[in-house]
């Protein structure tokens, strides 16, 4: 079983969601992200080691720990703002 841990910022930005459906297709992407931890693009140069899934218009971002099998959720941020 994966344990899954929160980052503090990650947190607050999913509070601040106010539309319903995001927020929904958010948890969906959670839940996919839980039960199939490699399921992200693996990120690259001074991102590597997280992975991230598409949630238009935003990136959820994760860091996925194969050998304590662990998943932190780092963020969720605009596309355009990377």
């Amino acid at each position: 079983m994966v344990t899954v841990a929160y980052s503090t910022g990650f947190e607050k930005t999913i509070r601040k969601i106010k539309d319903n459906s995001l927020k929904a297709h958010v948890k969906a992407q959670i839940i996919r992200i839980i039960n199939n931890p490699e399921t992200g693009k693996p990120m690259r140069y001074c991102r590597k080691k997280t992975r991230e899934v598409y949630i238009p218009p935003f990136r959820l971002s994760y860091c996925y720990d194969k050998h304590a099998d662990s998943v932190v959720f780092l963020t969720l941020y605009h596309k355009d703002e990377q």
